[in-house]
């Protein structure tokens, strides 16, 4: 798959937002709060993707020129979504992990009311991101870049492939982890 263009990057949001709501919301509330063996909860996984969605929108919605002051101009073309994956991946395999993105450990005695906000949180997020998205023209997309703590400085178009792909990615993680 090449490297998206804006339109299928904002359909590509608003179909990996609604197959995560409806995966998060097939399990019951005591088996969304509860660990994966050792790994994160269904809960934490969502908590995750909303810690890393979140800088995303705050990047894409600061001033253009502060954007490029900060993290300066791409001199390169966007690498597809294939291979941004495949680098990911790669990173995980060899030890890469959520770092300062990982999920606050946190208890609340209303497990309902949490769960509610959890995946209010995670419409917010991904409907802030769609807007914002939605600003930026597709020229501009490969012009400026935003730093990733394992995959180093991305342009804002692979920032945003890698985004979906990330919400995809752990709820496959999910998955092979319950079935495991």
């Amino acid at each position: 798959m090449s490297a998206m263009v804006r339109d299928e990057l904002v359909q590509a949001l608003d179909r990996t937002h609604e197959d995560g709501v409806a995966f998060w919301g097939a399990f019951d509330t005591p088996h969304f709060f509860a660990k994966l063996g050792d790994a994160w909860s269904p809960a934490e996984n969502v908590r995750h993707l909303i810690k890393s969605i979140r800088p995303v929108t705050k990047a894409l919605t600061m001033p253009r020129f502060v954007l490029r002051l900060m993290f300066g101009a791409s001199r390169r073309p966007s690498v597809s979504f294939d291979e941004l994956r495949t680098r990911y991946l790669g990173l995980l395999e060899a030890g890469g992990n959520a770092g300062r993105f990982a999920p606050t450990p946190r208890e609340e005695a209303d497990l309902e009311s949490w769960r509610a906000t959890i995946m209010s949180q995670l419409a917010t997020a991904n409907r802030e991101l769609r807007a914002a998205i939605l600003k930026w023209p597709e020229n501009k997309l490969d012009r400026y870049t935003i730093p990733h703590p394992l995959l180093g400085k991305l342009t804002v178009r692979e920032m945003l492939m890698f985004t979906i792909y990330h919400q995809t990615h752990h709820v496959d993680v999910v998955k092979r982890r319950m079935a495991a």
